[in-house]
C-alpha cells in the first residue's frame, strides 16, 4: 500500500468507513446512502454532495471500482486494496477501544 492511500484512509472517515463497508457487495450511491441510515438508526445521514465527490476519488485511489452502469446508476463495489484499507481501520479502532477499556477497568 502506497504512503498517499495510507495519508488519507487511515484513520479514515466516517463517511468512506461507510461507503467501504457497504462496497463489499456491488451497490450503487442512493443504495448506501439508505444502508448507513439504516445501519446508524438514522444518526448518520450522508448527502449527496459528499456522497458522489467521495465515491469519485475512491474509485480514483483504486479503492473501489465501477462494476456497471444499470438504469442511469453506477454500480460499484470494494477492491481487496479497499479491504486491506477496511482491515486496518478495523485493527486501528478495535486497538483503541481494548485501550479504552483496559484505563477504565483500571479506573484511569
Amino acid at each position: 500500500m502506497d504512503q498517499h492511500i495510507k495519508k488519507v484512509y487511515v484513520p479514515m472517515t466516517e463517511t468512506a468507513f461507510f461507503i467501504l463497508l457497504c462496497l463489499r457487495k456491488p451497490n450503487h450511491g442512493y443504495g448506501i446512502v439508505q444502508m448507513v441510515e439504516k445501519m446508524t438508526g438514522g444518526a448518520i445521514k450522508l448527502t449527496p454532495g459528499t456522497m458522489y465527490g467521495s465515491l469519485s476519488k475512491m474509485e480514483k485511489d483504486k479503492v473501489i471500482y465501477l462494476v456497471r452502469e444499470e438504469n442511469k446508476r453506477k454500480i460499484y463495489q470494494i477492491t481487496d486494496l479497499g479491504l486491506e484499507v477496511l482491515d486496518i481501520e478495523r485493527n486501528r479502532v478495535e486497538r483503541l477501544y481494548k485501550i479504552m477499556r483496559e484505563e477504565m477497568r483500571n479506573g484511569n
